[in-house]
């Protein structure tokens, strides 16, 4: 596997974190679970942000994507992405091999500049009586609250419960968020209020609900959803939701 560490340039508003990333010994960059240095980020995405700064929806073979995560992490390193999270649905095994491969490539490579990885996940929960997916990021994955939720299968019972589902991925450190707001049977005019009202963080605000090829946010559901999430003080985040081969398209 070949790795292209050359970075392409980026957009301007993370120019300073980039720099702060390259200036930082690894070991004193921020950790997998740092959730401050996560909503600093979350704090300046908009909809140039993904897929080639920033991409914070993806998959793995182990949940139903298609991309092993030493071949993901090795595509993000191409691309040139500044920081990701692997959200591999109700498991965090993806992240750990994911993880551990990039720890051996800075190893490797010690003068080179290298993506940061944090960890995430993807939760089925019930929201207003219909099935939602709500992300978590820089949660501990070891944390006894997030057990039910990275077991491999989808939660049952309370655990169900979007209200369960966003307390358990706080009280483990992290941050929740609400995956294409704009994908379900109930309108995101109901949804997003009533996980604001949960306490959810954010909401997946730049999303391409078409599959356009190249990717890019869809314009009528962005403008709706950025729109009731601000009203609501919501971060906003994005993400391709890759389950194919390529980080820069969902398919």
């Amino acid at each position: 596997m070949t790795l292209n560490l050359a970075r392409p340039a980026v957009s301007s508003q993370f120019v300073n974190l980039e720099e702060g990333f390259q200036k930082t010994a690894p070991s004193d960059r921020p950790g997998a679970t740092d959730r401050a240095a996560l909503e600093a980020v979350f704090a300046h995405i908009d909809g140039d942000s993904c897929p080639t700064d920033f991409n914070f929806h993806m998959h793995t073979v182990h949940s139903d994507g298609r991309l092993h995560p030493k071949a993901l992490m090795a595509q993000a390193i191409d691309i040139g992405l500044l920081g990701l999270a692997i959200t591999d649905h109700h498991t965090v095994g993806g992240y750990h091999v994911a993880r551990s491969w990039l720890e051996t490539q800075q190893l490797k490579h010690p003068t080179e500049s290298f993506p940061q990885l944090w960890t995430g996940v993807e939760i089925n929960a019930d929201l207003l009586g219909t099935e939602v997916h709500i992300l978590g990021y820089a949660f501990h994955p070891e944390h006894q609250r997030m057990q039910p939720y990275i077991q491999g299968k989808a939660p049952t019972g309370i655990d169900y419960q979007a209200a369960h589902v966003i307390a358990a991925i706080q009280a483990a450190g992290g941050l929740a968020v609400l995956a294409h707001p704009d994908r379900y049977r109930i309108s995101s005019h109901a949804l997003i209020p009533e996980a604001a009202r949960l306490g959810i963080n954010g909401i997946e605000t730049y999303y391409a609900y078409d599959n356009p090829k190249p990717w890019r946010p869809s314009p009528k559901q962005t403008k709706a959803v950025r729109k009731l999430g601000q009203a609501h003080g919501l971060l906003h985040t994005c993400g391709t939701d890759t389950h194919g081969l390529s980080l820069i398209t969902r398919l």
